[in-house]
């Protein structure tokens, strides 16, 4: 099977760490006479009027970086490229730490409610777009995701290059991933445990959930402290997941009757807080990760130097305002 060429690369430099949009031409052609006409119809969501100012300023560039004139001819598999304007977001007032970099990685310790990756409404306020911007490294790229509400360690890597060698090690299963979470206590929870079962996450639903099945999920839960409290008090509990299916440790935790802290959809799905609401953060963290690194083959071992706020000042984070 003959492989489609690599596109070439952007004419557009990154702006504020986020990439410029690439947009492919069919190859196949269509019904439109322009690349004006195309770019309407493809990207009518953007709002009457939006595309033609686009190209009335100039912002719709092609390969050579030249501005790509309203009545330019349709060229099937033509690429052009431009930058979205953004709304604006609210910052994440929280510092995103360096712990490691050489010229190959960079493994940051990320805090509660910052994105890894620019998605949905966050783009500018993520950790790639910062790591970006702060570190003068245009092609930083992750070599995993860490869901935006959960704190602790991510990998990236510097080279385009050599990503897939570090993604690879995810995908194999080659990492050492250790979490660590608070949640309530449970006397009649026999600790430890493997948890094995199978999840499902559908596209455009928020929550994932466990169906009957050949597991696809197995996490080790251990207890690492107890503290009193209201009703039984709360647990500090030590997590080690053998596979990575999305939200993985927070359905497990759930399902044993220990939901975490702080958690929006486990065990139920609550209302969404408004932009700028930093309070409660989701008692998870990316403790330590560890691993062989597949370029230099040195031995990796980092550990997130952040704390639980409901476990060190349960009042604090219960009644942070």
């Amino acid at each position: 099977m003959r492989r489609r060429p690599p596109p070439p690369p952007s004419p557009l430099p990154q702006r504020d760490g986020i990439d410029a949009v690439r947009v492919r031409l069919p190859a196949a052609g269509g019904p439109w006479s322009t690349v004006r006409e195309h770019l309407t119809e493809r990207l009518s969501g953007a709002g009457a009027g939006v595309v033609d100012g686009m190209f009335d300023a100039g912002l719709i560039v092609g390969a050579d970086g030249r501005a790509v004139p309203s009545d330019a001819p349709y060229e099937p598999g033509m690429f052009v490229w431009f930058h979205r304007e953004l709304p604006a977001e609210v910052p994440v007032p929280f510092p995103l730490e360096v712990v490691y970099r050489d010229e190959h990685i960079v493994v940051a310790d990320k805090p509660h409610f910052l994105a890894t990756t620019p998605r949905g409404g966050h783009v500018t306020e993520t950790a790639l777009a910062r790591l970006r911007r702060e570190l003068g490294i245009p092609a930083l790229g992750p070599a995993h995701r860490l869901d935006r509400l959960t704190a602790g360690l991510v990998l990236f890597t510097v080279r385009p290059e050599e990503r897939g060698a570090y993604q690879g090690l995810f995908g194999d299963r080659r990492v050492r991933k250790e979490y660590e979470a608070v949640a309530p206590y449970d006397p009649a929870l026999a600790l430890p445990r493997t948890v094995r079962s199978r999840i499902l996450k559908e596209r455009g639903v928020l929550a994932a959930r466990e169906i009957e099945g050949e597991p696809n999920a197995v996490s080790r839960v251990e207890l690492l402290g107890h503290r009193p409290g209201p009703d039984l008090g709360l647990g500090r509990y030590r997590l080690v997941p053998a596979t990575g299916q999305t939200h993985q440790l927070r359905v497990h935790m759930s399902a044993l009757g220990v939901p975490i802290l702080g958690d929006p959809l486990y065990p139920e799905v609550t209302a969404p807080v408004p932009a700028g609401d930093f309070r409660r953060p989701l008692q998870l963290l990316a403790r330590e990760l560890g691993f062989t690194d597949p370029v230099t083959g040195r031995q990796h071992r980092f550990c997130s130097g952040r704390s639980l706020g409901a476990w060190v000042a349960y009042e604090d984070w219960a009644g942070r305002q």
